[in-house]
């Protein structure tokens, strides 16, 4: 298996080649865990596939090699690589960020448990004969944008954002599906105390400022995935050179080729986000992960680059129409991709009937864009926009008598919904079902309130 192809994140921070000399013989264990095959090796560390015998599950080792100590025959770096993930066991929880699970800082040699990803890293879609669809891209790049802005909230920056350390999870097919953000080895903590390691990470994709070694922020990450991005549709990095003084002379000084006519499909559109990022002064980057999480959604959801599938809802408009409804105001951001993956989204065309007089259904829908009317015997009685919920009624109702629907429901004009059934809805964790409650709760309270005016100001309502 060559290095690109590894189904975890690097354990390396430099790209160096593996040693000669063939595979060391494999550990039965690593503390409690069985073995079970090497992922991959480098300079400092070796990642292995081992089993958690107690909980029965798949997890990732990553043991350091040469000791924890600043003695240790490789000296003092790779303890402090080992330190830094160490220090986020347990705190970075989200859907598109490898979860680091336990470390145990043994003396001669310290290892970390990680979750396990099956998959590739994204070193194996930068060959120019094994390019991206531009718009399976733009989401890679959506999803690692708002999983490095949530690692930014708890205070971290990653220093280390290159194709190696980002994992992508594959269908059947070999089709990408989802992202995850590895290796926090070089990671620099804001929220500590202890002394950190400057100028870290892998040259191509490191920012002028951090070749300099000056003070941080998130822009320095913007900077690394946007020639990750750039490297994606290129089929080659922005900045390249055989010697390493070359190359930081044109990280620093000169400005990356346009991706237009390097690739069919590159529009101009796709083109400015990916420069913009890229751009030598952070002042003229992005002010914030939200801001370039934005300017790639929008590249799918105004049809700026072109979609493989047009009818299918991608998870970057899913996401950015879940943050902009009413009925989700509470649900934070890991909530919020629970009910991307879990929600069946449709997209309707005009006159499709959702519901029908007489129905019973116990599916729930709410209005992610367009509207919707509703007809009792023929006669419209109301209209339905973005952020209503719709069939909640017959959803709660405790017998099949009262989830038969009383009304028509139609489509006015091009709909996208989010619907749930109770098995779906169960699916979602505590946190996730208790917000979906609320949101019930405030539903039916202006409900109330409707029908309450309407019954004493009859006037003021028609």
């Amino acid at each position: 298996m060559s290095k690109s192809d590894l189904t975890h994140s690097e354990p390396d921070h430099f790209d160096l080649p593996l040693d000669g000399g063939g595979e060391p013989p494999l550990p039965a264990y690593v503390g409690k865990y069985r073995i079970l095959k090497r992922l991959g090796e480098g300079a400092t560390s070796e990642v292995f596939l081992a089993r958690d015998e107690f909980r029965d599950t798949e997890v990732a080792i990553k043991r350091v090699r040469g000791g924890s100590g600043e003695d240790g025959p490789s000296g003092h770096f790779p303890s402090r690589l080992f330190a830094n993930e160490a220090a986020l066991a347990g705190r970075l929880q989200h859907p598109n960020v490898v979860q680091i699970l336990d470390a145990f800082p043994d003396p001669h040699e310290p290892y970390l448990v990680m979750e396990y990803v099956p998959g590739v890293t994204l070193r194996r879609f930068c060959r120019p004969d094994n390019l991206l669809p531009l718009d399976v891209m733009v989401e890679v790049g959506f999803k690692c944008a708002m999983a490095l802005s949530y690692v930014f909230r708890q205070g971290v920056i990653h220093r280390d954002v290159k194709p190696a350390n980002l994992l992508a999870v594959l269908d059947a097919q070999g089709q990408v599906t989802d992202i995850k953000v590895s290796d926090f080895g070089s990671a620099l903590n804001l929220n500590s105390d202890r002394t950190q390691i400057h100028r870290v990470g892998s040259l191509a994709y490191m920012s002028p400022e951090q070749l300099d070694g000056g003070d941080l922020d998130c822009r320095s990450d913007i900077y690394s995935l946007g020639a990750v991005l750039y490297h994606l549709v290129a089929g080659r990095p922005p900045f390249d050179a055989p010697a390493q003084a070359s190359l930081m002379h044109q990280i620093y000084s000169q400005a990356p080729a346009t991706l237009q006519g390097q690739r069919g499909g590159v529009t101009p559109e796709l083109d400015a986000v990916i420069l913009k990022a890229l751009a030598k002064q952070p002042q003229d980057r992005y002010d914030d992960w939200e801001g370039f999480g934005r300017a790639l959604s929008d590249l799918v959801a105004k049809q700026l680059v072109p979609l493989a599938q047009f009818q299918e809802v991608m998870d970057s408009e899913r996401f950015n129409l879940l943050r902009s409804l009413d009925f989700f105001v509470g649900f934070d951001d890991v909530q919020l991709w629970e009910v991307v993956h879990r929600a069946r989204w449709r997209r309707y065309s005009i006159g499709h009937s959702l519901y029908k007089k007489g129905q019973e259904g116990n599916t729930f829908h709410i209005i992610a864009h367009g509207d919707l009317e509703v007809f009792r015997d023929g006669q419209r009685v109301a209209q339905l926009g973005a952020g209503t919920s719709v069939g909640e009624m017959a959803y709660l109702a405790p017998n099949p008598d009262l989830r038969r629907h009383s009304t028509d429901v139609l489509v006015a004009s091009p709909c996208t919904t989010i619907s749930f059934t109770p098995e779906s809805l169960g699916q979602l964790s505590e946190q996730c079902q208790h917000r979906f409650d609320s949101a019930f709760i405030r539903v039916l309270v202006r409900r109330l309130h409707a029908a309450h005016e309407a019954l004493a100001h009859p006037r003021r309502i028609l």
